[in-house]
């Protein structure tokens, strides 16, 4: 056995050998752009992927989300355990992911509540990374409702200047509006993905 894993690995070892030295790749493409005020084109971007835009200031951020929710009739919500403790609103059932909640706890909550990473104007994209606020990447693909939270100063203009401030190893996830798909025939289908309702407070 130890013979032949030998043999394996010197022959993988003969065959990268006379592989191309890599060069680096140009990036001489602009890397930022004026898109003018980055927050209400946003939100104009994150409506037009049909979600639900609202914006706050920090003072009524704990209103804002009071009234998501109101109006969505959440009840019950999943929620990373770091968010901060201002978020929590009374009147709502907030089911922390410690310990981890099961596939079938978080299909059954109304919700779910985190922040973000990043956002991207240009796309309307919002940017979780499993970061502070954020939780596990399935907290955000389970439930059938996801409320996000984004500071202004998260938001950059650009698709490389996000890129620039996110780190590549860790799990990230792109999130253009609700999730959706369509056939070939063109028949929009939502909620296959991930969540059929996005709604994102940007906070001044």
């Amino acid at each position: 056995m130890a013979d032949s894993r030998a043999e394996i690995l010197g022959r993988v070892r003969a065959a990268l050998a006379d592989r191309p030295v890599a060069r680096p790749v140009p990036r001489d493409y602009d890397r930022t752009r004026d898109v003018g005020d980055v927050l209400a084109l946003l939100a104009e971007r994150v409506a037009d992927y049909r979600a639900v835009v609202r914006r706050a200031t920090s003072a009524e951020l704990p209103a804002a989300i009071e009234a998501a929710l109101v109006s969505r009739g959440a009840r019950t919500m999943a929620v990373p355990v770091d968010v901060p403790g201002s978020w929590l609103i009374d009147g709502v059932a907030w089911r922390p992911d410690e310990p981890a909640l099961t596939t079938e706890e978080l299909d059954g909550v109304d919700g779910v509540l985190t922040g973000c990473a990043v956002a991207i104007a240009e796309t309307g994209t919002l940017v979780l990374d499993a970061g502070v606020a954020q939780g596990r990447r399935v907290l955000t693909l389970l439930p059938d409702y996801h409320l996000c939270v984004v500071r202004a100063d998260q938001v950059t203009g650009t698709v490389p200047e996000a890129l620039a401030r996110l780190d590549p190893v860790r799990p990230l996830t792109f999130v253009s509006g609700p999730s959706a798909t369509s056939d070939i025939e063109l028949d929009r289908v939502e909620g296959v993905h991930g969540p059929r309702t996005l709604e994102v407070i940007i906070v001044e």
